[in-house]
């Protein structure tokens, strides 16, 4: 028994490597926020600008795509924060308060 606890301590990660993974997480997770952020925005630029062109319109929908996009953008940032939220409420709680969790939900 004493052999097993050993190699099992021995395999456990160390709180420093744990903390610089979940940071690299945290980071990825911000630039996919940014992304998102600067996606949506784009992404309203271009039907904005091309619908302007096309009707020969002041620029017009060019602001209304922008401020759509920008919703959109936010919209999808929320929901990737909640994702990270609810990834870290789900290692925090343990497997059996989870499994409570999903017969919840």
């Amino acid at each position: 028994m004493k052999a097993l606890e050993e190699k099992l301590a021995a395999r456990k990660p160390k709180p420093q490597e744990t903390v610089q993974n979940d940071g690299h997480y945290q980071g990825q997770l911000a630039w996919r926020m940014v992304i998102e952020l600067v996606a949506g925005l784009g992404i309203g630029f271009g039907i904005g600008y091309s619908l302007d062109r096309f009707l020969g319109t002041l620029p017009i929908f060019l602001v209304l795509f922008v401020f759509l996009g920008l919703a959109a953008g936010v919209k999808t940032m929320l929901q990737s924060a909640k994702e990270l939220q609810k990834k870290q409420l789900a290692g925090q709680e343990g497997p059996t308060a989870k499994n409570e969790g999903d017969r919840r939900g």
